[in-house]
């Protein structure tokens, strides 16, 4: 007799439709005090978060409290080790959980999210996967395949070229059936997911470009920095201030620069490097977005806004406005949508696409639940609408 593999959902009605048939009330007393443990152990997804005191951290902490499918197990941080969530943070007063040190054992957790520095998650990424533990990784660390690009960005060396061909990019619009089967997701830069929704669904018109993209990016300051543990950005140097930084290089650059070749007809050596600057805004959370594509021929308005609507009529947190309406960013702070509106000129070879994320949903944390809504066959949505 073959053997059926049951999904979690699956696994929990049985357990619950053999459990309503049982007599007596004191062994189904018994019975739902064991089932609570057992739900909670086996049949939830028991979540690791590495490096819980960063921005990042927190709003996995802040999302997953609306997850119906998640356990949070285990908090981690090198800062706050043998203190309660709710007494450094008290927008989680009542939320008992007391962070461990990075070292604790994982081995009761399905998936761990790492919210730590570039050069911690190289280190253990590959200690997790041989506990037969799934990562979602939010640092840089297994993003760019080219080892020699990598240490040009990150300043260091790669010591894990085998899994940096297995990470799957962490990008759901394009990447969902590997992400649903992957060990390692590599969550997108914040940078390259407002860069890339933009860009990418105009797929085969990209052939036809005769310049590269100019991406003007403006972040919010959790954007620059704060994501991990012992960040911290100069509240007077950004105060009434706005500015470029990282110009020509952003480690965010050849990350956009690689999946834009992999998944369009944009090629680098026929129309030259994308060109890519970041600015910093005195705002909290959010990136706006301003592309610049020049095309060798006029490209037909119809077309360009079909290829958009269908990959927003696919994606439940792509959202493609109507013509001459284009996003701010006070309409997707604190959610997991990106906004896209998009513009010609009168000649039709000159186009603008404007996207506004949050930088710490859809840019970070938001996505990567998303990410592992698809890796353990949740609703893709959960705990983000």
């Amino acid at each position: 007799m073959p053997i059926v593999k049951l999904t979690r959902k699956e696994s929990a009605c049985i357990f619950l439709e053999i459990y309503e048939k049982l007599p007596g009330v004191l062994l189904k007393s018994f019975l739902k005090f064991r089932l609570t443990i057992l739900t909670r152990k086996y049949l939830m997804i028991n979540v690791a978060i590495i490096g819980a005191a960063g921005l990042s951290g927190l709003e996995l902490i802040h999302l997953f409290q609306k997850h119906p499918d998640v356990n949070l197990e285990v908090l981690t941080s090198s800062k706050y080790e043998g203190r309660d969530l709710g007494e450094i943070f008290p927008q989680f007063a009542g939320v008992s959980h007391v962070f461990s040190n990075h070292e604790t054992d994982l081995s009761g957790c399905d998936v761990a999210f790492l919210a730590i520095p570039n050069k911690a998650s190289l280190e253990i990424v590959p200690k997790l996967l041989n506990q037969g533990i799934r990562v979602v990784d939010l640092s840089g660390a297994y993003r760019l395949r080219d080892t020699t690009v990598f240490e040009r960005y990150y300043k260091f060396s790669h010591s894990e070229a085998d899994l940096l061909k297995e990470a799957v990019f962490g990008l759901p619009e394009y990447f969902k059936t590997s992400i649903a089967k992957a060990r390692l997701v590599s969550n997108p830069g914040c940078y390259p997911t407002g860069a890339l929704l933009g860009i990418l669904p105009f797929g085969n018109l990209l052939s036809n470009l005769d310049r590269p993209p100019v991406i003007d990016a403006k972040s919010g300051v959790s954007g620059a920095g704060g994501r991990v543990e012992d960040d911290t950005i100069n509240y007077v140097s950004v105060n009434e201030n706005f500015k470029a930084y990282k110009v020509f290089q952003h480690q965010h650059l050849p990350e956009i620069q690689q999946y834009l070749e992999d998944l369009t007809p944009y090629r680098a050596g026929t129309v030259g490097d994308l060109i890519f600057t970041p600015h910093l805004l005195p705002l909290t959370r959010g990136i706006l977005s301003t592309i610049y594509l020049h095309f060798k021929e006029a490209q037909s308005p119809e077309q360009v806004r079909a290829n958009f609507a269908l990959v927003a009529e696919q994606n439940p947190f792509f959202v493609f406005l109507p013509e001459e309406q284009f996003p701010d960013l006070s309409s997707v702070q604190n959610s997991n949508r990106c906004h896209i509106g998009l513009a010609h000129d009168q000649s039709r070879t000159n186009w603008i696409v404007i996207t506004a994320i949050d930088n710490l949903v859809k840019g970070a944390s938001g996505q990567a639940i998303q990410n592992m809504n698809l890796m353990f066959g949740c609703e893709e949505t959960s705990a983000l609408i």
